[in-house]
């Protein structure tokens, strides 16, 4: 299954693969996390978007590294501050159930609603059942959230 979902990420990042991508997800499809992590964090540590996507998602998941979701979070916050509407969506995801950062609805719920305005269709219904489990004033704030975070660019958020 974890193998399934990475493949769509990758499909769904829509990047040409060369090179130390392409040897990543050949070893990593071979299930060498360890030697995929290796190739990948030079790339992520670079500010390569895509590369601290998936380094998130491997530290989120214990492939190739121990789990560990404040690891998790940060690559995704730097993939996320760059517009990733999918590290975007995960962030909302991590705060929804306090993996790695207190749990945190309003922060979610303004997560969900950024990579949904970027036509995440994960963070749209995510947003729309964690905005159940808010108050209206929650909501207020998390949107408000969402709009300064925006504005900035994603910086700070």
């Amino acid at each position: 299954m974890k193998k399934l979902l990475f493949t769509l990420l990758f499909l769904t990042l829509g990047t040409a693969w060369g090179g130390v991508w392409e040897d990543g997800l050949a070893v990593y499809e071979r299930e060498d996390y360890a030697t995929a992590v290796r190739l990948w964090r030079p790339l992520a540590e670079q500010g390569d978007v895509r590369g601290q996507l998936i380094l998130g998602g491997m530290y989120n998941s214990g492939q190739g590294v121990l789990q560990d979701y404040k690891e998790a979070v940060k690559w995704w916050r730097l993939s996320a501050e760059q517009g990733n509407r999918l590290a975007q969506a995960n962030l909302g995801l991590m705060y929804a159930n306090g993996h790695g950062v207190l749990q945190d609805y309003a922060r979610a719920h303004m997560w969900y609603n950024l990579a949904s305005a970027g036509g995440s269709q994960f963070g749209t219904e995510n947003r729309d059942i964690i905005a159940k489990k808010m108050t209206p004033q929650q909501i207020e704030k998390a949107q408000e959230m969402a709009k300064a975070c925006q504005a900035r660019n994603f910086k700070g958020c």
